[in-house]
C-alpha cells in the first residue's frame, strides 16, 4: 500500500529504506568530457511518496581506495575495534560508513588544530578568505599529509564529522513511476597534485552500486520547488547539466495530470552529439506536443560559448510575453555562475521588452520572486 500525504512514513533520514538499484545507464555519449548516470531505484513496499520537485537523500560509502589511504598515513589496523556513537564497529567499517573523508570542515581544522598545536593553521582559520580557498577540494589525507599528528584510533574518528547524505534532484515524476525513483547523477571526479579524488555519493553511485544492490534512501520534501497548482499555468523551465533532472519529473507529470500548461525547456551543456541528456525523451515530447519549445545551448560546440543565458535574451521577446501571460520559471543548477547569469538575463528581458528602467525591472524581477513565480532549485 502506498502512503498518502497525511500519513507519516516508516523510513526517513534516520531510517533509511533499502532500495534496489533496477538500471543504470551513462548518458553521455563517448568522448565526452562529462560523465553522467541516469540511475532507477525501486521504492515498492517502502510506503514513500513523492512530487517532482522533491530530492532524494542518499547514504554512500567512502571511496574504498581513499579509506585505504586513511590507514596508511595513520598506520591504523582497519579490523581494530572502536566505540563510534554507542556502537561497536571495526575501525575500517566507522572510515567507510560512519564519517566524512571526502571533504573538510571548519570544524575539523579546529579540532586538529587544537591537538597538534598547529600555528599555521590557526592563522589560516583566522583568514575566512584563506581558509574557503584552503577547504575546496582537500580531504582528509591532505590535511594529515600537510599537519601530521599522532592519535590513536579513538582521538582521530573524534575530530571527524559523522558522514552526512547528499540529496539529488528526483528525475522522475511520481504519477508516471509510483514504485520508483530516478536520479541524474554527475559522477565527481578530479585531481589535485599526484592524488586522484572522488565525490563520496557520485561514485558511490556510479562506480560501486550494480543493478540489483541496495542503497540507503529517503525523501526530502521540497515544498517550495513545486509546480503550480493550475494545470493551465506556462512554464518556462531552465537546467543546463544534471540541473535537467527536476524537469524531466515536471514534465511527466504534467502529462500524467493531462495539464494543459505549455512547457518551455531551455537546456545547455557542452556538446551536442555527447551531452544532450534525455535527447530522445524531449523530442518525442516535442513531436508529440506535449513540449511546446525547447531551447538548447551547446557552449563547446561554436568559436564562441553559448549558455542558457544566451538563449534566453535570443528568445526574450517570447519569453516575456510567456509571463505577460502569467508562467511560472524554473531555475536548476549551479547557483554560482549559472543562476546569477540566468537572474540578470530575467531583468535585461523585462527592462528591453517590457520598456522600463533598469530599477523598475529589479523591481518587477523581485516581484516575480515573492510571487513565486520565478523559483530556484541551485546548488
Amino acid at each position: 500500500m502506498i502512503a498518502t500525504k497525511t500519513e507519516k512514513p516508516a523510513y526517513s533520514r534516520k531510517n533509511p529504506f533499502a532500495a534496489e538499484v533496477l538500471e543504470k545507464i551513462q548518458l553521455n555519449g563517448r568522448g565526452s568530457d562529462k560523465e553522467t548516470w541516469h540511475i532507477e531505484l525501486s521504492l515498492e513496499g517502502a510506503g514513500l511518496t513523492y512530487e517532482a520537485g522533491d530530492a532524494l537523500g542518499i547514504w554512500p560509502d567512502n571511496p574504498d581506495r581513499l579509506v585505504g589511504e586513511v590507514l596508511r598515513k595513520t598506520g591504523f589496523d582497519a579490523s581494530g575495534t572502536i566505540d563510534f556513537a554507542g556502537e561497536t564497529l571495526s575501525l575500517g567499517e566507522t572510515l567507510k560508513t560512519r564519517v566524512e573523508l571526502t571533504s573538510l570542515s571548519r570544524e575539523v581544522l579546529e579540532r586538529h588544530a587544537a591537538a597538534g598545536q598547529f600555528e599555521k593553521l590557526n592563522n589560516l582559520l583566522a583568514d575566512a578568505n584563506a581558509l574557503q580557498e584552503y577547504l575546496w577540494g582537500r580531504d582528509v589525507v591532505d590535511l594529515l599529509d600537510e599537519f601530521p599528528h599522532s592519535y590513536s584510533p579513538g582521538e582521530f574518528v573524534g575530530i571527524l564529522r559523522k558522514l552526512q547524505p547528499r540529496l539529488y534532484s528526483i528525475a522522475s515524476g511520481a504519477a508516471a513511476y509510483p514504485d520508483e525513483v530516478h536520479l541524474t547523477v554527475g559522477a565527481v571526479r578530479y585531481q589535485t597534485g599526484q592524488r586522484k579524488k572522488e565525490g563520496a555519493a557520485s561514485t558511490f553511485l556510479a562506480d560501486r552500486l550494480a543493478v540489483g544492490d541496495k542503497v540507503r534512501v529517503f525523501i526530502d520534501r521540497n515544498d517550495y520547488f513545486k509546480l503550480p497548482e493550475d494545470g493551465n499555468t506556462p512554464i518556462i523551465m531552465i537546467g543546463p547539466g544534471t540541473g535537467i533532472a527536476p524537469f524531466r519529473g515536471f514534465l511527466q507529470d504534467r502529462i500524467e495530470r493531462g495539464d494543459t500548461g505549455a512547457n518551455w525547456l531551455f537546456f545547455g551543456n557542452p556538446h551536442f552529439t555527447t551531452d544532450f541528456l534525455y535527447q530522445t525523451e524531449w523530442q518525442k515530447a516535442l513531436k508529440k506536443g506535449q513540449l511546446q519549445r525547447l531551447n538548447v545551448a551547446f557552449s563547446r560546440d561554436q568559436k564562441e560559448k553559448i549558455y542558457v543565458q544566451h538563449k534566453l535574451l535570443e528568445k526574450g521577446e517570447k519569453v516575456f510575453e510567456w509571463l505577460e501571460r502569467g508562467a511560472v520559471v524554473f531555475v536548476c543548477g549551479d547557483k554560482n555562475r549559472m543562476a546569477p547569469d540566468v537572474r540578470a538575463a530575467f531583468k535585461t528581458i523585462l527592462r528591453e521588452h517590457g520598456g522600463v528602467s533598469a530599477e523598475e525591472a529589479e523591481q518587477q524581477f523581485k516581484k516575480l520572486v515573492k510571487a513565486r513565480r520565478f523559483l530556484e532549485d541551485v546548488y
